[in-house]
Parts: C-alpha cells; sequence; structure tokens
C-alpha cells in the first residue's frame, strides 16, 4: 500500500513536473526563451528610444494619461508577444503623436482616440477581409526596402540630434539649436561612452553561432564574443539612464504618488470624430499600412524565416489593440518595424522579451501611476538618442539584399523622396510608380513598339540607299 502511495505521489515531487504542464499551457512555445535570459531583458528595451520621447511628449502637452497608457500597452506587449512569438514592438502611432503636439491647436485626448479608432478601424477592416494579405504579396520588395531604409535613416538622424543638441519634447521634432554641453549628467561625453559600450558588447548586431570549439586565437576569440553577447548591453544603458534621473532632480522622490490612475471611458463628441480623423487619421494610416504591417511582416521574414508572421495578423492585431484601449484614454499603437529591428538588435528573439517588457509597464502604471511622468522628464536624452539609433541603424541595414542594380535603384529613390518629403506614402507611390516603369521596358508590346520603329528606320535607310 506503501509502495502504491509512493508511486502515485513521486511524479508531483519530479523536478522537471512543473516544466511538463508548463510546456503544454497555450502560447508557451511562444514565450520560451531562444537564447539567455539576460539577452532578452536587454532586448525588451530596445525600442524605448522611440517609445519615451513620444510619450512624454504626449504626456506634457496633450495631458495624455501616462498610467493608463502604461496598463494598455503592457497587456498589448504580453498579448502580443504570446501570439506572435516574436519581439513584435507596441510603438506610438507616430504620425497621430506628431500631430498632436505640434500642430496647434493641439489634438486633445478624445481626438487623439478618435484618429486611433479611425486608424485602427481602417486597419481591422484591410486585415479581416484579406486586402492586407493581398497589398503584402503585391507590393515589390524594392519599395518596402525603400520605406524601411527612410524610416531607417531617420530614426537615425533624429537620434543623431538627441545626442548634440538639447530637446525639449513639447514637439515631436528634434531641436537643432542648443547644442548639449561635454559634460555633465546629460552630456555628450555619457552618450558616446553608452555607443562605445554598446559597440564593445554587441558589435554590428552579428549573431555568434554555437559551434565546436576551436583551439588557438579563433577559438578564443569566438568563446569572448558569446562570452559578451550574453550581457544585457541595452537594459544596463537602460537602468543607468533610470538612476541618473534621480541624481540630476532628486526631489522627484516626493513627487511621486503611488497608485494607478482611475480608468474611465472617454467622450468623444462628433467635433472630435471629425477633427481627429482629418487631421490625425488621414495621415496615419498610409504609415500603418506601409510600417506597421507590411515593413513588419518583411522584416519578421528575414529575422525569423522559422515564424514569419501574416499580414493579416498583424493588421487585425493593430486595430483590435486600438478599438480597445483608445476608448480608455491610451495612446494610439502599432506594430513598428523599427522597434523590431531594435529589439533584435539587443538580443530580444521570441515574445517573451516584449513580455518582460509588458509586466515593467505593468508594474511601473499600477505602482507609480502617472507620477512616472515626473521621473521620465530627468531621463538623458543623450541615452535615448543612443538607443534610437542602434534600432534605426538595423531597420535601415534591412536593405542590404538589394542584389541588382534596378532593385537598388528602386529602392533608393523611395528612400530619398520619403526622406526629403518627410513621408513614407510619397515615397512609396513613386517607388510603385518608378517599379511599373522599369518593368514596361520589359514587356513584349513595348519592345515591339520599338521594334516597329526601328525596322521602319531600317527599310527607309535602304530605300535612300537605293
Amino acid at each position: 500500500m506503501a509502495d502504491r502511495t509512493s508511486n502515485q505521489t513521486t511524479p508531483l515531487l519530479r523536478r522537471n513536473w512543473w516544466r511538463s504542464h508548463l510546456s503544454a499551457a497555450p502560447f508557451a512555445g511562444s514565450l520560451r526563451l531562444k537564447t539567455s535570459l539576460l539577452s532578452e531583458l536587454g532586448g525588451s528595451v530596445g525600442d524605448l528610444g522611440t517609445y519615451i520621447p513620444i510619450v512624454l511628449a504626449l504626456t506634457l502637452v496633450s495631458n495624455l494619461d501616462l498610467s493608463t497608457t502604461l496598463i494598455f500597452t503592457a497587456f498589448y506587449n504580453i498579448i502580443t508577444g504570446a501570439i506572435f512569438g516574436i519581439p513584435m514592438p507596441v510603438q506610438p502611432m507616430k504620425s497621430i503623436a506628431a500631430v498632436a503636439v505640434s500642430e496647434i491647436p493641439h489634438l486633445t485626448v478624445p481626438q487623439i482616440a478618435a484618429a486611433g479608432i479611425c486608424t485602427a478601424g481602417t486597419l481591422f477592416f484591410l486585415g479581416a477581409t484579406g486586402l492586407m494579405s493581398f497589398f503584402y504579396h503585391f507590393i515589390p520588395l524594392p519599395v518596402v526596402r525603400g520605406v524601411q531604409l527612410s524610416q531607417g535613416l531617420a530614426f537615425a538622424f533624429t537620434a543623431i540630434k538627441y545626442i548634440r543638441y538639447d530637446q525639449d519634447f513639447n514637439t515631436t521634432k528634434a531641436s537643432t539649436t542648443n547644442p548639449r554641453p561635454w559634460l555633465g549628467l546629460d552630456g555628450r561625453i555619457l552618450a558616446l561612452a553608452s555607443i562605445s559600450f554598446l559597440i564593445l558588447v554587441t558589435g554590428s548586431g552579428e549573431v555568434v553561432e554555437d559551434e565546436e570549439e576551436e583551439d588557438g586565437r579563433d577559438g578564443r576569440v569566438r568563446r569572448r564574443l558569446r562570452t559578451l553577447s550574453a550581457i544585457p548591453a541595452a537594459l544596463i544603458v537602460f537602468l543607468l539612464g533610470l538612476i541618473l534621473c534621480f541624481v540630476r532632480d532628486p526631489s522627484i522622490i516626493h513627487d511621486i504618488k503611488f497608485g494607478p490612475s482611475k480608468i474611465h471611458i472617454l467622450k468623444i463628441t462628433w467635433e472630435d470624430w471629425k477633427s481627429g480623423f482629418l487631421r490625425g487619421a488621414i495621415p496615419q494610416i498610409p504609415l500603418s499600412v506601409l510600417n506597421s504591417v507590411i515593413a513588419v511582416c518583411k522584416l519578421s521574414a528575414d529575422l525569423f524565416p522559422e515564424r514569419e508572421v501574416s499580414a493579416t495578423r498583424v493588421s487585425v492585431s493593430v486595430g483590435l489593440m486600438n478599438l480597445v484601449g483608445c476608448w480608455f484614454g491610451a495612446m494610439p499603437c502599432c506594430h513598428g518595424a523599427g522597434g523590431l529591428a531594435g529589439q533584435y538588435r539587443f538580443g530580444g528573439r521570441s515574445g517573451a522579451s516584449v513580455a518582460f517588457l509588458g509586466l515593467g509597464k505593468l508594474v511601473l502604471g499600477l505602482v507609480f501611476g502617472s507620477s512616472f511622468v515626473r521621473i521620465l522628464s530627468q531621463f538623458p536624452i543623450g541615452i535615448l538618442g543612443v538607443l534610437l539609433l542602434f534600432a534605426g541603424i538595423e531597420l535601415a541595414m534591412a536593405s542590404r539584399d538589394m542584389n541588382s542594380k534596378e532593385e537598388s535603384f528602386v529602392m533608393l529613390v523611395c528612400a530619398a523622396v520619403s526622406l526629403t518629403g518627410s513621408s513614407a506614402a510619397l515615397g512609396f507611390g513613386c517607388g510603385i510608380v518608378l517599379f511599373l516603369l522599369l518593368k514596361l521596358r520589359h514587356l513584349d508590346c513595348f519592345d515591339s513598339c520599338f521594334g516597329r520603329s526601328n525596322s521602319r528606320s531600317n527599310i527607309d535607310g535602304t530605300s535612300l540607299n537605293l
């Protein structure tokens, strides 16, 4: 009897019993670590160089509730990490944010929400009807690479301005008037030291494969690179920035109030819908379609070929996030290719990476509430610029697979127009037209048309010679 009882209770005491049950749970594969825990933690903060400045600007200028945004984006991070199984980012809708804080009059919170809901409704419709998948498969790759290149370089240019100049986040446009001092807790020396540290630890972002141990110098170098790659460099830099917040202004400790803000449903008037759609949604929709869905899917196919995400799922995901959260005053969000590139650059390889970020946001939103904006206001902008710089360069490097001169030509023209016109939609349109014109040269009807004219000229020439 005792033996029978022992056999029944022994499985509960096995060391791996909990692991077998956890692996059977829904989405367990998506949240399983693909690298070390420290690497996934490092990758989790890879997109904060974009997230923090925009959230801070919306909070200071448009009175966005930071606690509500942190809580909802935390749930977005956790759910998308579990669904997609890759470090799928949750980032602000940049065009709506730019209009909200830079145009006069500023968009109010209900108008921002209306813009987010209209954009989300459009993406949800495109995804649910299959139109987004149709666009994804028929849009030429060089055009997508041009959009990615332009967005990556735009992030990098903004990052350099963050590092070189003092910034006022009452506007989302980077300042180029007041040079940042070299010394100080937010000086250029701190930013350059952070860049040097990240380069020494992460290099150019290459992945060091686990291979058989080699002897000699090559073996030592490979072992050293594997050791360095396990260091959560971006997380260390970000934590340094948080510590410097309290060093720069110790009085912020007394301004912290614990507990989340009260969540309530917004009242959106007809004027809010009208203004939000015309001023916010119309410029945001093309950017969301290109950068938040199509570019993200292309980049995920490059970085995670074994877990390529579909345009339909990404489009529906963006729609559902905002069709829920915006009604409560959360910031309009999307999935950005720059955020995915940044999280991959610093070690994120699984859904667990963004799930960790979501847990961190959830704790901050529930514990510190909206008073956390007081801490973020002292965060060294130079460090944010460093994180944004590496994310932008990683996104731009996705365009290096253009092998022919024709593909590179389309990509570079698309990127140039996007950067010059500050519009991804304009660059996309020019890229499509250019691609079609180049393909027209290879069509039979085009060749036959010119062939006839050449034959006529030859006949005329022959008759004249006769």
